[in-house]
């Protein structure tokens, strides 16, 4: 499988390189999306890639956007990537591109906890709230919330922290409309997406989307949609063990690359998470490219 850390797609005018995508424009209405090797991990890009994990994204994404069409408008085009780059580029674009509309993007993620963990256990543990949505008392790491909390973030430029921000904050700068529109909407499709996912045996503990509007102002879903690079997935049969014990349970996302990073130690102190990144040895690089594609297999099954 080919290994792809930077495209370089010169039959193309490049618009923007992100954490993981690369981005070209087709035209004035179209965009072409590259999903790269790339991981990045608390806003970094690791300089290693991991083998066949844009493809997987890419594959991922395609299914559900498949399967929850019906909820929601997508950015998709159906047109073929590959129709859109030279010959001597097919390579660089086969199994790990999308073809998409262009929209005029919501500069806020939206983001859906189903359970508690990651940055918003740590801010439950200060305050037992989470972007502002107050908390019942007792909760632990990994613990499963009465009902799904939506937590808009800003988006941050590349190389920068996305802020959490309450839903307060997000009205400001969307309106009242749009965002009870994005609230609801993100709202309905993690609960369709969890509660299928759950008769795979993973469990999605939170996932953020990305919405934009198009030339008629209709919301409409866009990049990527719960992946392992956007949510967290847990395996059902681990769950449990992990919870008692207080643990992260183990994950088919880069939640295992996040552990690693934080227990190495560089010159005896903890990496301080900015440029540059620690170098990634090739067991945790073969055991994170074998957790995403058991995650894809599983739910595709």
């Amino acid at each position: 499988m080919t290994t792809l850390h930077t495209s370089s797609i010169t039959s193309l005018p490049l618009l923007a390189r992100g954490k993981v995508r690369d981005n070209y424009a087709v035209g004035d209405n179209r965009l072409l999306m590259v999903a790269s090797d790339r991981l990045s991990a608390f806003d970094v890009i690791l300089g290693e890639p991991i083998t066949g994990k844009g493809a997987l994204l890419t594959q991922m994404a395609l299914f559900w956007f498949d399967k929850l069409g019906h909820l929601c408008p997508n950015h998709l085009t159906g047109e073929s990537p590959e129709s859109v780059v030279s010959a001597d580029e097919v390579m660089q674009v086969v199994g790990r591109s999308m073809l998409v509309k262009r929209l005029k993007p919501i500069p806020v993620e939206a983001v859906v906890r189903g359970y508690l963990a990651g940055s918003g256990w740590q801010e439950y543990q200060q305050n037992q709230a989470v972007c502002g949505v107050p908390l019942i008392a007792g909760l632990k790491n990994a613990s499963k919330l009465p009902e799904p909390i939506f937590t808009p973030a800003a988006k941050a430029d590349v190389g920068e922290h996305d802020e959490n921000i309450s839903y307060e904050q997000m009205v400001k700068v969307v309106g009242p409309v749009l965002a009870e529109q994005i609230k609801t909407l993100s709202l309905a499709i993690y609960n369709e997406a969890a509660a299928f996912a759950l008769t795979k045996g993973i469990i999605i503990a939170d996932t953020k989307f990305e919405f934009g509007l198009d030339e008629d102002g209709t919301l409409t879903l866009m990049d990527e949609v719960l992946t392992p690079d956007s949510s967290r997935y847990w395996p059902v049969e681990g769950y449990e063990a992990a919870f008692a014990a207080g643990l992260n349970p183990p994950s088919y996302d880069k939640q295992f690359v996040r552990d690693w990073l934080e227990a190495v130690r560089i010159n005896g102190k903890p990496w301080d998470k900015t440029p540059p990144a620690p170098h990634l040895p090739p067991e945790v690089i073969a055991k994170t490219a074998a957790k995403y594609q058991e995650a894809l297999a599983r739910l595709t099954a």
